[in-house]
């Protein structure tokens, strides 16, 4: 089967958008779930990525990713027309989605890419979406028009305060978390300090709350055992068990040392996949 890449476009500094054939991905997909996708088919490496979009007539599916190590980086680069290696799924476990009555979506950085799917989910159900956005600046901020179409209120917030209101997500959820009526629940993506901080803000009002831990997930099947992480004291596997979880319940401090458990060897890519490119620009320039 070729997955042939539609469109690859930037979306802000090393954040992009990739459309790819996937039909039976396409038909499948629920919001919340994931693809495994590999650049080279024979020995690229494999990333877990949130399905942010899919058009089932169309037979694609859109992908948005960030490019912070060797294999997202030879993503960056694909070209319309071109082909990734593999893609593998839908994979874990569907959003629950039903008519809950007031939701807030929080979302930030990319973590705005696996978040609309459900904020969509949600609001086809009949659902008064709430979403808060968050971004370190104006350039990083993503996918707000898409939200503004499926939102009821839209808050957009940035560290430096160059677009929207300065601050963190955590300041707008915890004026909506005191309103009267209080949400019925919330869900958080976004960097695992980020959702850390928000279920501590929901958790004080009482707020039922979920968080996706995708960006743990290492092969994507629970064979590599690299995405444990302990919720309400059990073991669970992000990639078999979720990725989403009651963020209440979620070990965030033992998640982020287990998210640099690799740091290391991902550098250590990344800087000979550079070394290589360097190599083959000056050999071509010599002939």
């Amino acid at each position: 089967m070729s997955f042939t890449i539609l469109g690859n476009r930037k979306l802000s500094e090393n954040v992009f958008q990739m459309d790819v054939e996937a039909p039976l991905v396409a038909r499948s997909r629920k919001a919340g779930q994931f693809v495994i996708v590999s650049v080279d088919e024979d020995s690229g490496e494999r990333i877990p990525l949130t399905i942010s979009g899919a058009d089932p007539k169309k037979g694609s599916i859109r992908l948005i990713y960030q490019r912070v190590g060797k294999a997202t980086s030879q993503m960056a680069e694909l070209k319309e027309g071109e082909a990734m290696g593999y893609i593998v799924g839908p994979l874990g476990k569907p959003t629950h989605i039903e008519l809950f009555g007031t939701v807030v979506c929080v979302g930030g950085g990319i973590g705005n890419a696996p978040l609309l799917p459900i904020a969509t989910a949600l609001k086809e159900a009949g659902n008064k979406v709430i979403s808060i956005l968050g971004a370190r600046n104006q350039e990083l901020l993503i996918l707000e028009d898409e939200f503004k179409a499926i939102s009821d209120e839209l808050f957009v917030m940035t560290d430096d305060g160059s677009y929207g209101r300065k601050g963190l997500v955590t300041e707008p959820l915890k004026e909506v978390c005191s309103r009267d009526p209080k949400p019925d629940c919330a869900i958080a993506i976004g960097p695992a300090m980020m959702m850390k901080f928000c279920c501590e803000t929901t958790k004080e009002f009482n707020v039922p709350t979920q968080v996706s831990l995708n960006t743990i997930m290492v092969d994507g099947t629970g064979m590599c055992g690299g995405c444990r992480v302990e919720v309400g004291g059990e073991t669970k596997f992000v990639c078999v068990d979720g990725p989403e979880f009651d963020g209440h319940l979620v070990n965030f401090e033992q998640m982020m040392k287990r998210m640099s458990a690799y740091k290391a060897l991902e550098q250590k890519a990344l800087d000979n996949f550079k070394d290589h490119k360097c190599r083959i620009g000056l050999n071509s320039q010599s002939k």
